[in-house]
């Protein structure tokens, strides 16, 4: 984003311009502001373009197309002037970094972070295709990694089903190294040659390299015709469904539907702490101070410059080992009332909730965001911390041997409810030290499933070496359970629930750090020297609670550090 030139106009329409976000072949590309304060992105068509037939044809085409495409996964089209120049679309502004400036900025995405990806970009083809379109220039660059999901842009190009060639002999449309070979050798594109654009994209995604090298962009085209793709070091069968997405024969690609099918989501990527990181960390970057001086402040706002003063955040000391990282970023952003709509993110309905920690001497106590507790207490009876990362190996189990006090309940406000949104009332929360810094998780349940999954993962995993720091999840039902049984009581849920067994969160998982525990399978019930089953979701409906345990020795030594939920 950067600030206006003195050429560029003030206002286009009944829009305040603010800044410029870009520009493209076809024009440029502002921040504006509606009567309403709302925010929106208008692009501009060049003023030497404006009366080439095929130019101002294509643009039209843009604009019916936007106009036709409405789903949860692309920018709304809110206004458009297509009658004297000069010519312009205003489209709902999705604050973000495309994926190439996120692949840029933080390195190829985790295969966990990136399979979800894939799953969410495939469901917007699937609503792209059901309006009878296709984009025709799917890439890194018209991909916004939008805090609610990735967002797709640029439709300058796109086509109905029913148009598959162009009307300009000898020009194909496309980005080379993303265009399909149908697109490359006869200009046709229809849905599958989104599908192998597709795949590229994603290859660009795990490997951060271009999915057909670089140079000349006709040797690019000529090596997508005729080469492999390239994915050295790509998970395997990552790699396998990636190579099935960009077939050199249409016929032998999937379509996105079976793309989704075989990618088998099952938490949302708007909670995938990777994604999640990426995403915010795009919606806080730095806006000119010409753009806040063109904006009008609410009661309580910082001046412009000025850095909120936000007495949940306190300061990272100057000593900290924290730095300006995503991840930190992240932390602070998500409680400026960025919540996180699960439309794009996986199929089904699915409340998906969030915690992110960060180092005790500063940062972050606890999260906020959607459905996220802001832990100020934890467990009523509770171990003393004893240090940092246990050296010690770990315990098979921690024993369900206290009354906890940590409980996650549904909100009480229908909006956030109907998004499985929550807090916990906690009494007061044990900060071990040593916890690593911007500690991240996300909970994740289908709404009527017998199932639910936990996922964690430290900013700082991979980076260093750290002394063990094993935990422990707990996930407690709504009601008692029965220790002969594991059958839910009726009395209300007092215990810390069923656990899983103790990790190192720096050793314990893939090398992306991620470590996703799956419930009722990787869970039991430990009651001194007896073992129960867990309970499956769906035998014991109501609020759910999931407490984060800091394992410090033996199945006794564990103190809460984190409080998160779900409703069933």
């Amino acid at each position: 984003m950067d600030e206006l030139r003195p050429q560029d106009p003030s206002r286009i329409g009944a829009y305040a311009l603010l800044a410029r976000l870009g520009a493209g072949g076809m024009g440029q590309v502002f921040l504006g502001r509606s009567p309403g304060g709302r925010l929106v992105a208008v692009k501009v068509i060049r003023d030497e373009i404006s009366d080439h037939p095929e130019a101002l044809a294509r643009f039209r085409r843009e604009v019916a197309t936007v106009r036709t495409v409405r789903g949860n996964c692309t920018a709304q089209l809110v206004d458009a002037s297509l009658d004297t120049p000069p010519y312009w679309l205003a489209t709902e502004y999705v604050a973000g970094p495309t994926l190439r400036q996120a692949v840029e900025a933080a390195g190829p995405l985790p295969p966990g972070s990136a399979v979800r990806l894939l799953a969410a970009l495939a469901e917007g083809l699937v609503a792209v295709h059901a309006h009878g379109v296709t984009h025709r220039d799917l890439k890194p660059q018209n991909v916004i990694l939008a805090p609610q999901g990735p967002q797709l842009i640029d439709f300058g190009i796109a086509r109905g089903l029913d148009q598959t060639v162009l009307t300009r002999e000898g020009m194909a449309s496309g980005t080379p190294g993303f265009a399909a070979p149908e697109v490359v050798r006869f200009n046709e594109a229809g849905p599958a040659a989104d599908v192998f654009a597709l795949g590229a994209t994603l290859a660009y995604t795990v490997t951060g390299r271009p999915p057909y090298g670089t140079g000349d962009p006709a040797v690019v085209s000529y090596r997508a015709v005729h080469e492999d793709i390239d994915l050295a070091g790509v998970e395997s069968s990552l790699a396998a469904l990636i190579r099935d997405c960009v077939a050199k024969d249409p016929a032998d690609r999937p379509d996105p539907a079976t793309v989704i099918a075989r990618c088998a989501v099952d938490s949302a990527l708007a909670m995938d702490p990777h994604y999640r990181a990426l995403a915010l960390e795009g919606a806080d970057r730095a806006v000119p101070a010409g753009v806040l001086a063109a904006t009008a402040l609410l009661p309580g706002d910082p001046a412009p410059g000025q850095a909120p003063a936000r007495s949940e955040d306190p300061p990272v000391p100057p000593d900290s080992d924290l730095g300006p990282t995503p991840y930190d970023r992240a932390g602070r952003t998500r409680r400026r009332g960025l919540r996180a709509a699960l439309a794009c993110a996986v199929a089904g309905a699915v409340a998906v909730t969030a915690w992110q920690l960060s180092e005790p001497d500063g940062g972050d106590t606890g999260g906020g965001g959607s459905g996220a507790a802001s832990p100020t207490g934890g467990t009523a009876v509770s171990r003393k911390p004893t240090g940092g990362g246990t050296s010690a190996d770990p315990p098979a189990h921690i024993v369900d041997d206290r009354v906890s006090r940590d409980r996650w309940t549904l909100s009480e406000d229908p909006a956030e409810a109907a998004q499985g949104m929550g807090s916990c009332d906690l009494s007061r929360l044990s900060m071990a030290t040593g916890l690593p810094g911007n500690l991240q998780s996300s909970v994740g349940h289908t709404t009527g499933s017998d199932t639910a999954s936990v996922t964690l993962r430290p900013g700082k995993a991979g980076k260093g070496e750290r002394a063990p720091y094993y935990v422990a999840v707990g996930v407690r039902p709504p009601h008692g359970t029965d220790r002969a049984t594991g059958r839910p009581t009726g009395a209300v849920s007092e215990g810390i629930g069923f656990t899983s067994k103790p990790v190192d969160i720096f050793s314990g998982g893939p090398p992306d750090g991620t470590l996703t525990f799956r419930y009722p399978d990787d869970f039991r019930g430990h009651f001194g020297d007896r073992t129960v089953e867990a309970l499956p979701v769906g035998d014991d409906r109501g609020d759910w609670t999931v407490v984060l345990y800091h394992v410090e020795g033996g199945p006794t030594e564990y103190t809460s550090v984190a409080c998160n939920g779900f409703h069933a």
